[in-house]
């Protein structure tokens, strides 16, 4: 990006001969020189300027990243999977035991009811593992 985009070479040719008319030659060195210290501290606060314009921006892309993650790692779907799976497992887990122990997962009013059915039944729930150790072993 130039300074002067709207000059042309013909023109910048014109105004040096102007400065080498006005100024001198010997004096056009000096000139010369402050015009290039000036352009350079013009470019060097544009610089920090425009640096200053890209860190504010960077940091506000950070900020704006570190409350997208941090609204993810709250409302995280994967959690809500996880959580649901767990569930499922731990229910799973407690239909095998029931299932393991003789009974099925049933409300507690139909459990205690065939629990004391089985009470009274005792001695024939105690013979039906012997018919079965008969059936599993001819």
């Amino acid at each position: 990006m130039s300074l002067l985009p709207q000059i042309g070479f013909l023109e910048l040719m014109v105004l040096a001969v102007l400065a080498l008319v006005v100024v001198g030659p010997k004096d056009l060195p000096k000139l010369m020189r402050g015009i290039g210290k000036f352009l350079r501290q013009a470019r060097s606060m544009a610089d920090e300027f425009r640096a200053g314009f890209d860190e504010m921006a960077r940091e506000s892309e950070m900020a704006e990243l570190r409350n997208e993650i941090e609204s993810l790692k709250k409302n995280n779907p994967v959690n809500e999977v996880k959580k649901a799976v767990e569930d499922t497992a731990k229910q799973a887990d407690a239909d095998r035991y029931q299932q393991v122990k003789g009974t099925s997962p049933k409300s507690g009013a139909d459990t205690k009811a065939e629990q004391a059915a089985e009470q009274s039944d005792a001695p024939v729930a105690t013979s039906e593992p012997d018919e079965k150790k008969a059936e599993g072993g001819a």
